[in-house]
C-alpha cells in the first residue's frame, strides 16, 4: 500500500541521488517505462535519463525545494514541487524556478517513478 510517508522517502531519495550525481540510486527509483518530459518538450526513457546523468552532459549542483505536495491515488501518488536548480547542461550553466509533475507507482513493496513533467517558471 502507498503511503505519504513512501513517496516522500523516495522524493527524497531522488533529491539526494540526483545532486550526488549517483547513477546506480537514480536507476533503481525510475520505472523501466519511465516517461520524463524535459522543459524543453522532449520526452525521454529511463535509459536516456541514466545516460545524460552517467555522460556528464546533466548535472545538477544545487536543488532547493520550494514547494511540495503529494496527492495519493490508489497504488499511485502524483507529486507536485516547485524548486529552483542550478547545474550544468550540455556543457552550459544553468539556474532556474521549475515546476515538476512525477507519478510515482508503488509495486511489489517499492515506489518508482513513472512518469514525470517539467517546466520551466518565467
Amino acid at each position: 500500500m502507498v503511503t505519504t510517508t513512501l513517496i516522500d522517502d523516495a522524493e527524497e531519495r531522488l533529491r539526494r541521488a540526483v545532486l550526488a550525481n549517483d547513477v546506480k540510486a537514480i536507476g533503481d527509483l525510475l520505472s523501466p517505462a519511465l516517461v520524463f518530459t524535459d522543459q524543453t518538450g522532449q520526452r525521454l526513457n529511463k535509459i536516456d535519463s541514466l545516460i545524460a546523468h552517467s555522460s556528464g552532459s546533466l548535472r545538477i549542483r544545487s536543488m532547493t525545494i520550494e514547494d511540495f505536495e503529494t496527492r495519493l491515488m490508489g497504488s499511485c501518488a502524483v507529486v507536485t514541487v516547485t524548486a529552483t536548480v542550478g547545474g550544468k547542461l550540455d556543457g552550459t550553466a544553468f539556474e532556474g524556478r521549475y515546476a515538476y509533475t512525477r507519478i510515482w507507482e508503488h509495486r511489489e513493496g517499492r515506489c518508482m517513478l513513472a512518469a514525470a513533467h517539467c517546466s520551466a517558471i518565467a
